[in-house]
């Protein structure tokens, strides 16, 4: 019959026609089920990123350091970026609008928050900060992020569920029609039915493919994540046990020295000779202890420097004696200086350090292979490192510098040793023979004055260690001319001195050194019992005061002070500077700085260069 091949055209059509309808349902779906999976991440990446900003917060609380400030402005700019990606991404929906308006003021208050707190600690005023946090206020806008993320997320599920059924119920209706055309000419219903069959099962099963797949892209990535997480952990953790360790064994190999010898020097008693010796023993082991910290506030660029204008040139060759005498006689110094050599602007005797530390590890370089002899070399020369270069390296600004190049003919090293050369009690000597503080000495002076240091060394043919300190573009001063070595200067009776320190062994002992020098010595606690002294003896010739004091610090002190003596002059000193008187690792111009510990040489000639200078320190 002539219906039968017009009936079976249509139901092919039918067929055609409701498989390209199901197959453009079927993709529909996967992009909203892909949609909502995105918006779902995207929730889960705001969570994390808020999470890091109240990290990075309490980190900076904890330990001060400014790189949890920089990493909490870093993710405070992805977690806005963020939140306008999920603006976008829930445009359609009225209800998530109105919840990321709330999540916008909850968001704005956690970042003030956590700013203010930052803002606390910079201005020495730690214990307040831990208080605002005591209070619970920030602890409470993060549940409150926490919650309404959650309700977010459970909007897209519940929107997922109903996008689905409706696109089942769209694929039904369709199969419902499919199934009518059939009956109406029994003869190819059951192939169309078939077919129709197939083909739904195929869709079918492409949905739950892609729902399976996307529901494990997700489990994948927290799995990464956490294992990320847990990776980063242990590598923290590494790294303070071995600084704690290293500092922990170094200070305990010189105490020992100290307090043995101090035992010796006890039992000895009788024997001045020997008294005398056991003494020089617990001076030395001490002096080794002042090193250590010394290194360990390079290595955190936390030492004061006294940056000047500095002739590279002229620096590597007045050195090139010390160091014939410091390598020996097997290692050839070699010095290849540029013409034209741009001025630089640092502290010239942590320069000559960070020189003579680097010619010292290249000594043991070339000594360890079993050479007779090696060379060394150092160049100076202008160097510009461009965006390209500052790119791909952390801390580095594109621009003008002086480079110090310092190379070696030893064995070289392999490329793990080089990643972790920098880090402090790192070495590969053997035990006893380095602290593994040289290279991180030198690699917190290069960052605390601004520059960049690189390794480049390959396993047998020598290292290669590159200082880039920036160009002074200022003027140029003229050398000043060497001031003769003299015997110790001492002071007169009626030079009165004010000792303000609030660690009584302390105090005691600077009181002590200066009388033995011969000024007079009075003594404060802190800083209210410093300024009615002052206004009680106006005879007294000069401040001399410690920074970290509890209640008032020595700047503020010495600010309160000359307002009851304008032009007093002041000597500061500190074992830790903090920012009483260095800003970005450099001493305020004018200040008169001792740092801890001294010896009373040392206290005697910063005293006498205060008081001859008049009031001319600040």
């Amino acid at each position: 019959m002539p219906f039968l091949p017009l009936a079976g055209m249509i139901l092919v059509m039918l067929s055609v026609i409701g498989s390209i309808m199901l197959a453009r349902a079927q993709a529909s779906a996967n992009d909203w089920v892909r949609h909502t999976l995105e918006v779902e991440v995207r929730i889960g990446e705001v969570l994390e990123l808020v999470r890091t900003v109240e990290s990075n917060h309490r980190g900076f609380l904890i330990a001060g350091n400014r790189s949890f400030t920089e990493d909490m402005e870093t993710t405070i700019a992805k977690l806005r970026g963020a939140v306008a990606a999920l603006h976008r991404q829930t445009i359609d929906n009225p209800a998530q609008q109105r919840s990321l308006v709330r999540l916008d003021a909850l968001i704005a208050s956690k970042i003030a928050f956590a700013r203010t707190g930052a803002e606390l600690v910079l201005r020495d005023r730690r214990g307040d900060a831990i208080r605002l946090v005591d209070l619970g206020s920030g602890q409470a806008l993060m549940r409150s992020i926490d919650a309404l993320l959650l309700k977010m997320k459970t909007v897209e599920q519940r929107l997922l569920e109903r996008r689905i059924a409706n696109v089942q119920l769209a694929v039904w209706w369709l199969v419902a029609g499919q199934v009518a055309a059939i009956l109406l000419v029994l003869l190819v219903a059951a192939l169309i039915i078939r077919e129709a069959r197939i083909r739904f099962v195929a869709v079918e099963a492409a949905r739950d493919e892609a729902t399976a797949a996307a529901e494990a892209t997700t489990r994948e990535m927290a799995a990464r994540e956490t294992a990320e997480g847990q990776l980063r952990q242990l590598q923290k953790m590494e790294s303070i046990g071995q600084l704690t360790g290293g500092i922990a064994h170094d200070f305990n190999n010189m105490l020992a020295i100290v307090i043995g010898s101090l035992d010796m020097a006890k039992r000895r008693s009788d024997d001045h000779e020997r008294v005398a010796k056991c003494i020089d023993n617990a001076r030395e082991g001490a002096e080794r202890a002042a090193a250590l910290t010394a290194r360990l506030l390079a290595f955190s660029r936390q030492q004061p420097l006294a940056p000047v204008p500095i002739d590279a040139n002229k620096l590597v060759s007045g050195m090139s004696d010390l160091l014939r005498r410091t390598l020996g006689e097997q290692i050839s110094v070699e010095t290849v200086l540029s013409g034209g050599l741009w001025r630089t602007y640092a502290d010239p005797s942590q320069l000559e350090n960070a020189v003579l530390n680097l010619a010292v590890n290249a000594r043991d370089a070339i000594v360890s292979t079993g050479q007779e002899g090696g060379r060394l070399t150092i160049e100076t020369n202008n160097a510009h490192l461009d965006d390209d270069y500052a790119r791909d390296r952390n801390e580095v600004e594109p621009g003008q510098y002086v480079l110090i190049c310092v190379s070696d003919t030893g064995g070289g090293m392999t490329p793990d040793i080089i990643e972790r050369a920098f880090d402090p009690f790192f070495t590969t000597k053997e035990v006893g023979k380095g602290t593994g503080l040289g290279l991180s000495q030198v690699f917190g002076f290069v960052k605390q004055s601004g520059g960049h240091i690189a390794i480049y060394s390959e396993p047998g043919e020598g290292t290669t260690v590159k200082l880039y300190l920036p160009r002074f573009t200022g003027p140029v001063i003229g050398p000043r001319a060497a001031t003769p070595v003299e015997a110790m200067p001492e002071g007169r009776a009626d030079e009165i001195i004010l000792v303000v320190e609030d660690e009584q062994r302390v105090r005691h002992f600077s009181v002590d050194a200066l009388r033995e020098l011969g000024y007079t010595a009075m003594s404060a606690a802190n800083g209210q019992e410093a300024l009615r002294l002052l206004a009680e003896n106006p005879s007294i010739l000069l401040l001399f005061t410690d920074v970290v004091m509890p209640e008032m610090n020595g700047r503020r002190l010495a600010e309160e002070a000359r307002a009851i003596r304008p032009g007093l002059p002041v000597l500061y000193t500190t074992g830790y500077t903090r920012n009483a008187v260095v800003h970005n690792g450099m001493l305020d111009t004018g200040v008169a700085f001792l740092p801890k510990p001294f010896t009373i040489e040392q206290l005697a000639r910063k005293v006498r260069e205060v008081i001859d200078g008049g009031g001319a320190n600040r």
